[in-house]
């Protein structure tokens, strides 16, 4: 019995991963039309004289609060001067990055026949890392001066767990979550399920619009975090529901389990063997039950109700 159960995994197995092949070629064929503008390259290779066109070109990249002469004190600053020459270093042609948001924009097309390729912009911002982009109907912004590389030291001040992120393979990620969360529809946030469900739905909008990064990339985990995480599900979820959490309102629980934090806070012995955003990876797989054992397209998960994907979703975590 358990050799015929395994071959009919291993079936399944066999043709799922022969659908997602056929879906990924059709995807690969749909036309995009955008190209990067690197606003990050012009400025820094602009003079004075070329301030006025710069303005026209993107006047909502200056404020009007911000006399001209700031600006041109700004192109020959001495920091500007070393991120100019640091972005340039690391991204050059910005080709491998620009494949990926192409990729990106293929799968957004194919799940949202509504949607249409945006203005891409590169620019620095002496690395705001909570800044690190901007998404909106037109327009995507992408501050890449703060994607050098987990080691540059630029972030030698900043916390491990967020550093490992600020790598350029990580760009197209981030730019998903953006239109994860312009798309994500909840009435509500007050529960700490509510919160799980919100960023399992961001997680697997990610499965589906860029199917070529890696889990950890997606959640942005080490490959060892991500393996803690797969290893201990069921501890995590049990945690989650003999203390009662689920349905708690209690403020704390998402600064604990669903916020960037270098671990998660289970107030237990092993939590510094934890990653941070448990909750996160708990929702996720949560999600992806539901997606599972129900009929409903992208679009409509993106609306659907916290309790009502939980409900139907069937999820329990393998031991």
């Amino acid at each position: 019995m358990k050799k015929i159960t395994l071959f009919i995994l291993v079936l399944l197995a066999f043709f799922n991963c022969k659908n997602d092949n056929a879906l990924e070629e059709e995807i690969a064929k749909i036309d995009v039309d955008f190209t990067v503008e690197r606003f990050d390259r012009a400025f820094a290779e602009a003079t004075p004289n070329d301030l006025s066109n710069l303005k026209s070109t993107y006047p909502f990249l200056f404020s009007s609060r911000i006399p001209d002469s700031l600006w041109v004190e700004r192109m020959t600053d001495s920091f500007q001067v070393i991120l100019n020459n640091e972005t340039h270093k690391q991204f050059g042609d910005f080709k491998t990055v620009t494949n990926e948001i192409g990729d990106l924009f293929r799968h957004l097309k194919y799940y949202d026949k509504t949607f249409s390729e945006l203005r891409v912009i590169t620019l620095t911002n002496f690395v705001k890392y909570r800044e690190k982009l901007a998404v909106t109907d037109t327009v995507a912004v992408i501050a890449i001066d703060n994607y050098l590389g987990s080691n540059h030291e630029f972030y030698a001040n900043l916390p491990r767990y967020l550093v490992q992120n600020m790598v350029p393979s990580q760009i197209v990620v981030d730019l998903a979550s953006s239109y994860a969360e312009k798309q994500i529809f909840q009435s509500q946030k007050k529960t700490f399920l509510d919160e799980m469900i919100y960023f399992g739905k961001q997680l697997y909008f990610k499965d589906k619009v860029i199917p070529f990064k890696t889990d950890a990339q997606k959640i942005g985990y080490s490959n060892e975090q991500l393996d803690f995480a797969y290893a201990n599900e069921n501890m995590i979820w049990t945690e989650f529901v003999e203390n009662e959490m689920l349905y708690n309102t209690d403020s704390s629980l998402p600064a604990r389990f669903i916020a960037d934090a270098p671990f998660s806070k289970f107030q237990l012995e092993l939590d510094n063997q934890t990653p941070g955003r448990l909750g996160q990876f708990i929702g996720w797989q949560i999600v992806r039950a539901y997606m599972q054992n129900n009929d409903v397209s992208l679009q409509d998960l993106m609306q659907k109700e916290a309790i009502e994907i939980f409900n139907k979703s069937n999820y329990k975590p393998a031991k």
